[in-house]
C-alpha cells in the first residue's frame, strides 16, 4: 500500500535577501549609468565630427566647382556700410554638395532670407548643420534689437537652427575678416597661406551660448547671449554673426563666458573644429589661447607654437 508524501514547496526569498540583491542591481546601475552616459556623448561626438567632415567635403567639391569657398554671406551695402541683404551664407551655397538640391532649387537667392518667397525655405532643419548633441530648436525667431541696450524691437522672422559657423577670424564678424568667411568673401585655398592644415574653417556654435543658422544673416537681425544658465556674455551682435564666429575677446574654444558670437559646444571641454583641408580636430578649452588665434587667420604669417 502506497503512502502520501506531502507537498514539498522550494524556499522563497527572504525580505532581508530582495533588499540585498536590490541594493546590489542599484550599485551596479549607479556605477554602469556614467559609462553608458559617456560611451553615448562619445558616439554623438563622433557623429558631430563626421557631420563637419561632410562639410568639409562639400566645401571643398563647391571650391573645386567655383575655384574659390563660397562667401560667408551675401550682402548688399548702403552708403554707411550697413548690410541690404539678401543674406544667404555659406551654408546655403554648398547644400548641392550635401545632396540638398532639392532643398536649393527652392531658395530664391535674389530674395532675402526674411522674404515671405522663402518663408518655407528658411525654416527647413538641415541635419547636417546640427550636432546631436545639442538641444537646439528646429526652429528661431530672429529678431532686431537696439545694438546698445539689447533691448529687442521686433520680431524679424523665424529661420532654422545650425550648430556650425564659419570662421571669420580674430574680430567682429562682417566684413574683412582675416579668417577664411566674411561678407562676400571669395577665398580660395591658394589664399590661405598660412597652410590648409593649420587653418580653421568652421566651428561648433552650442545654443545654448547663442544662435545660429545656415540660411545666413538675416538681414537686421542681431543675437544676444541670454546667460540665464551661465553661458555666455558680451554684447548683442549682429546679424553677420548669425553664420560667423570669432575668436576674439580672449576666450578659448568652449568658454562659458564666450560672447554670443564665438564657438562653444555640449561637448565637454572643448570644440569640435574643421580644418581648411577638411579633417576635423576637437580643440580643448585649455589650449594656448595664442595658438588658437593663429588657428583662426588665413594669412597671418604666425608660429604655431604647439599641436593644437
Amino acid at each position: 500500500m502506497k503512502t502520501a508524501t506531502p507537498h514539498q514547496t522550494g524556499r522563497g526569498f527572504t525580505l532581508v535577501e530582495l533588499l540585498v540583491v536590490i541594493a546590489i542591481i542599484g550599485a551596479l546601475v549607479g556605477l554602469l549609468l556614467p559609462a553608458v552616459q559617456r560611451a553615448r556623448e562619445s558616439a554623438r561626438r563622433m557623429e558631430c565630427q563626421n557631420h563637419l567632415k561632410q562639410i568639409g567635403l562639400a566645401l571643398h567639391n563647391y571650391h573645386d566647382i567655383h575655384r574659390r569657398l563660397p562667401p560667408g554671406y551675401l550682402s548688399q551695402v548702403d552708403s554707411g556700410g550697413n548690410d541690404l541683404g539678401p543674406g544667404w551664407g555659406w551654408g546655403s551655397l554648398i547644400l548641392p554638395q550635401l545632396e540638398q538640391s532639392a532643398l536649393s532649387h527652392r531658395i530664391n537667392y535674389s530674395r532675402g532670407i526674411q522674404k515671405s518667397a522663402n518663408v518655407s525655405v528658411r525654416i527647413q532643419s538641415v541635419s547636417s548643420f546640427l550636432c546631436p548633441s545639442d538641444t537646439a530648436p528646429p526652429q528661431w525667431m530672429a529678431v532686431s534689437r537696439d545694438l546698445a541696450t539689447g533691448t529687442i524691437l521686433g520680431n524679424i522672422c523665424e529661420t532654422a537652427s545650425a550648430n556650425y559657423v564659419g570662421v571669420f577670424g580674430t574680430f567682429e564678424p562682417g566684413v574683412g575678416g582675416d579668417g577664411i568667411f566674411f561678407r562676400s568673401s571669395a577665398i580660395g585655398l591658394r589664399d590661405v597661406v598660412d597652410g590648409t592644415s593649420s587653418t580653421l574653417m568652421v566651428g561648433e556654435r552650442g545654443s545654448r551660448l547663442g544662435q545660429a543658422t545656415w540660411t545666413g544673416a538675416v538681414t537686421g537681425a542681431s543675437i544676444l547671449a541670454d546667460g540665464s544658465d551661465g553661458v555666455g556674455t558680451g554684447p548683442p551682435e549682429s546679424a553677420a554673426s548669425l553664420i560667423l564666429g570669432h575668436t576674439g575677446d580672449g576666450y578659448g574654444p568652449g568658454d562659458r563666458h564666450s560672447h554670443v558670437n564665438q564657438f562653444y559646444s555640449e561637448h565637454a571641454s572643448g570644440v569640435n573644429f574643421l580644418f581648411a583641408d577638411a579633417h576635423v580636430e576637437f580643440l580643448s578649452s585649455t589650449i594656448d589661447y595664442a595658438t588658437y588665434q593663429a588657428l583662426t587667420t588665413r594669412a597671418g604669417g604666425e608660429t604655431v607654437s604647439e599641436s593644437p
